[in-house]
């Protein structure tokens, strides 16, 4: 086995079989080979001379990296498989569409941007906190809103000795019952943004990702995808 190179997982999420976490799991699982020898730690470096076996089958080789934006309806759940059986975003893409991961996630009730690609290197890359992307937000809420409050956010957020970092939340709208805001995060934690507004008595009613990044949903219908040109975005690879 070679003991230089890229580590194993980082080259199974590079030709776009899972995400770095995955491959790490299918290693611990023995689904994973190197020169015929069953993998039992994903702390192995290999290169091009290595023969890497998944499941028994080759690695498949090093595709092109592509990226698509897509629109996630509410109602989908942003995983490949899921044990309850709910449905997911990818059963919504078209059979023939190349085997891709998803960048960041949004939970069963929220809709709008995600980001998918062939690259789990790149879904790892661009989650990590040291980008600071910033994921922009539509949210109608509950009630009557106090702007105030609002501003109060940029200054951060603790909940249940669970803290949020800063967040710039401005009125769009308000009627009688309900109001739209837009909501930009720094973090983008797990049901942040329903936390938050939850805590400050304006439950959320409807929540869509506008934006991720450098990229924006737009017009996208929802449930349709469209693929984005890399050669815009040299500078984030």
């Amino acid at each position: 086995m070679s003991y230089v190179g890229e580590r194993i997982a980082k080259v199974m999420a590079s030709r776009g079989l899972c995400s770095r976490r995955e491959a790490e799991k299918w290693i611990t699982q023995g689904r994973v080979k190197v020169n015929g020898a069953t993998l039992v730690s994903p702390a192995l470096n290999v290169t091009d001379a290595d023969t890497i076996l998944i499941d028994d089958k080759p690695i498949p080789k090093q595709d092109l990296l592509r990226l698509w934006k897509f629109h996630k309806p509410k109602g989908y759940i942003t995983t490949h498989r899921d044990p309850q059986k709910r449905p997911t975003l990818f059963s919504l893409l078209p059979k023939d569409f190349p085997r891709v991961v998803s960048i960041g996630r949004l939970d069963m009730d929220s809709e709008g941007l995600i980001l998918l690609t062939n690259s789990g290197e790149i879904e790892h890359k661009w989650e990590l906190p040291l980008y600071g992307w910033i994921r922009s937000y539509r949210a109608k809420v509950l009630g009557s809103v106090d702007q105030k409050k609002l501003e109060s956010l940029r200054d951060g957020i603790t909940i249940d000795n669970f803290h949020y970092k800063s967040a710039i939340a401005k009125i769009e709208s308000q009627d009688e019952k309900f109001a739209w805001l837009n909501v930009q995060l720094t973090e983008g934690k797990n049901r942040e943004v329903r936390r938050i507004f939850d805590y400050l008595g304006w439950p959320v009613q409807q929540l869509i990702r506008i934006g991720f990044g450098p990229f924006e949903l737009g017009n996208l219908q929802s449930g349709k995808f469209e693929e984005i040109d890399l050669s815009n975005y040299k500078y984030l690879l």
